[in-house]
Parts: structure tokens; sequence; C-alpha cells
């Protein structure tokens, strides 16, 4: 006969954040270190910082790693833009025009109503 008593799991018994929490955390904090890398007048996008991490396939966590952001942080997110060089996640900056007025402050050129890439993209290095 089986016993009932299951043994817990040591996270469990410690009351830590469980592994996949902790991978979110862990993720998320790599996001912050790249976003913090990008040089005043470039920007880069949610694809090029998920495959740095080696989570290709992980833009859209990224962007949700920014938009956890605490406020607190003084972290450059409107340098991080979408592939096509438009300025998605302006609703955290106060909306289209004060994302992109934040970013023309840094001298960052627009064709119409995108990033000029090809004079600003900064590809982040992988460590």
């Amino acid at each position: 006969m089986k016993s009932k008593n299951k043994a817990k799991r040591s996270d469990d018994l410690l009351d830590l954040p469980s592994r996949k929490n902790t991978r979110s955390i862990s993720f998320y904090h790599k996001v912050y270190d790249i976003v913090r890398l990008i040089p005043k007048g470039k920007v880069t996008t949610y694809g090029a910082i998920a495959e740095t991490i080696g989570m290709k396939s992980s833009s859209r966590l990224v962007g949700q790693a920014l938009r956890s952001m605490p406020a607190e942080m003084d972290i450059p997110a409107q340098r991080v833009i979408n592939h096509a060089g438009l300025l998605s996640g302006c609703h955290q900056f106060g909306g289209y025009e004060r994302m992109r007025w934040l970013l023309e402050q840094e001298g960052v050129k627009f064709k119409g109503d995108g990033v000029d890439m090809e004079k600003h993209f900064w590809k982040p290095k992988g460590k």
C-alpha cells in the first residue's frame, strides 16, 4: 500500500519562488542589463534583445519585461522598438509623440512614423 503522505519539494518547504518565476526574473534582469547598454542615439528591437539572450522567439516576453519594469528603474526603455522601426510600447511613455520626442532629443532621426533603422539600429552583443 502506497503512503498518502507525499514528500514536499524543497522549494515548497523553503517558501521560495517557483522555478518558473525564478527563470522569468532572471530573463527580465537580462533584458534590463541589455537595455542599459543601448547607446544614446541608438535603438534596438525586442527581437534583437531576445536573440541575444538566447531565446530568439521570445520578443513578446521582452516587451512584458519592459512593461513590468518598476518606475524607479533608470533604464532607457524608449530605445526599444519593434522590428519595423515603429514605436510600439509608446503608451508607457505617454503616447507616440512623447516617445518620439524622447528619441529625437537623443538625436534619433525618423523616416515617416518609424526610426531610420539603417542609421540608428544597435545590435546587442551576446555574453
